[in-house]
């Protein structure tokens, strides 16, 4: 299942080298464990299939990486299924915060396509909507919710969790030198001040534009962006002096997750910041493949948890925690029907929520603490993107007309080639090219896997190391 921006269908992807294979940890998706993963249920009736025409490619060219979103994925911009309404995190207005787009999400085989859930309405709304109250002669009076610690909780309730964690999470406001922007999330990683969030909350400040971090207790710094992955829609951020009293959220273990674990989400849903709500692990492995909507967007691929708890637009790069409060996942990207609320035309939840893998996330906020730039796991095959049930089919031609198999590297040395059909991974199934590019990208460069293909209507198995890519470009 692949999970996408609501809104404008997202172009073909070129073909672009896979990335890290999904480990038994379950990255970006919701769906059963590394077994074949059941057929995903058709979508909203407004929802966009993949669109059709020329067949895609994946993997081909190094320099195509990394791919566009499936054809067919909706994208951020369109509110309420058609008009034109403005995208997640679009630009900021004075006084009023602007509404994000709604959007539509598709099927493709079993690949879900769902929308980011970064910007939204931004801080400004939870103000309106006061305003707006106290003006019908209302006499309740808000306070601030920043002291879950007031009330004491036993540790293993929701609120205890939620008491020790919120102090460790940030809203981030991310302002491009034009102007545009939005709200997301993110959470205190170490205590050197990096802040773990998705690639498509900080994606406007990249290039100099403005970034800052605000704590549940009201302090706010200035941050800059360390590096960020495009395809895993990961990225890390620094606080500018950071303080020297930062604790970092422990990190759990997504591939020791079950579905039904509890789940608790913390994050800033339209703008309203430190918001905590609850559910379970409604799948794992769930392909999802997503991206921002606008015409140069790329996608990014996950093997995703899929949860229930209640996620929005702002909710995205927040900390997707277990009953015990350690963080076993990235909140990401939302299935949901169009039609918005607060007079946005912007979507919201359904209980189809996606959250990164959080052993996917260390490796890659690790990489890019260390290096500024991602690193991709590949097989260095193009494989199409069309809709399809029965595998990832290596095209006849990468893009460009460069060659489909890569001379020399990963697919070639274990004697695929053009027209063969990739039906597994190790254990998992493989009934599309997204799935199969979600589960690369959950192994790490060096890997060894299995790799079953059919050719001929005979089937085979090969062993294959994966090979490197470093950097989105």
């Amino acid at each position: 299942m692949s999970t996408e921006n609501e809104g404008n269908a997202v172009p073909p992807a070129p073909s672009a080298p896979p990335v890290p294979v999904a480990s038994p940890a379950p990255p970006q998706g919701d769906a059963g464990a590394t077994a074949q993963l059941p057929p995903v249920p058709s979508g909203p009736p407004e929802q966009h299939p993949y669109g059709s025409g020329p067949t895609p490619s994946y993997g081909a060219p190094e320099g195509s990486w990394p791919p566009p979103p499936p054809p067919g994925t909706p994208g951020y911009g369109e509110a309420g299924g058609g008009g034109a309404g403005g995208g997640w995190g679009a630009s900021y207005q004075q006084p009023a915060p602007k509404p994000a787009g709604g959007g539509r999400g598709g099927l493709i085989a079993a690949v879900l396509v769902a929308a980011l859930v970064a910007g939204g309405l931004g801080g400004g709304l939870g103000y309106t909507l006061a305003k707006d109250n106290d003006g019908q002669g209302s006499t309740t009076v808000s306070a601030s919710d920043n002291g879950a610690s007031q009330v004491k909780r036993a540790p293993g309730t929701i609120a205890g969790v939620a008491s020790r964690a919120l102090p460790s999470t940030v809203t981030i406001e991310a302002e491009s030198n034009s102007g545009e922007g939005g709200t997301g999330t993110g959470f205190v990683f170490d205590t050197q001040g990096h802040i773990v969030t998705n690639n498509h909350v900080v994606a406007e400040a990249v290039d100099g534009g403005k970034l800052s971090a605000t704590f549940p207790d009201g302090r706010k710094y200035a941050a800059e962006v360390v590096g960020h992955a495009q395809g895993y829609d990961v990225a890390v951020i620094k606080l500018k002096n950071a303080p020297s009293d930062l604790k970092p959220l422990s990190l759990g273990n997504s591939d020791q997750v079950a579905v039904g674990d509890e789940t608790i989400a913390i994050g800033a849903p339209f703008g309203l910041s430190n918001t905590v709500t609850t559910g379970i692990i409604s799948a794992k492995n769930r392909p999802v493949a997503s991206s921002d909507g606008s015409s140069s967007s790329k996608a990014s691929y996950m093997s995703a948890l899929q949860t229930d708890a209640s996620i929005n637009p702002g909710n995205s790069g927040g900390p997707l925690l277990n009953a015990s409060g350690a963080v076993i996942g990235i909140n990401s990207a939302i299935q949901s029907t169009s039609g918005g609320s607060f007079g946005s035309g912007q979507s919201g939840s359904i209980g189809l929520g996606f959250a990164i893998p959080i052993n996917q996330a260390k490796y890659v906020a690790q990489q890019l603490i260390k290096s500024g730039k991602p690193v991709y796991a590949k097989i260095g095959a193009s494989v199409s993107l069309e809709e399809s049930t029965d595998g990832a089919k290596i095209t006849d031609q990468g893009t460009g007309g460069a060659d489909a198999v890569e001379s020399g590297g990963p697919a070639a040395n274990a004697g695929l080639k053009p027209g063969d059909v990739i039906t597994k991974l190790d254990d998992s199934v493989i009934d599309s090219g997204p799935t199969l590019i979600g589960e690369i990208w959950t192994h790490k460069p060096g890997d060894k896997v299995k790799v079953t293909y059919t050719r001929g209507g005979d089937q085979h198995t090969v062993d294959l190391t994966l090979g490197s890519r470093v950097g989105d470009s």
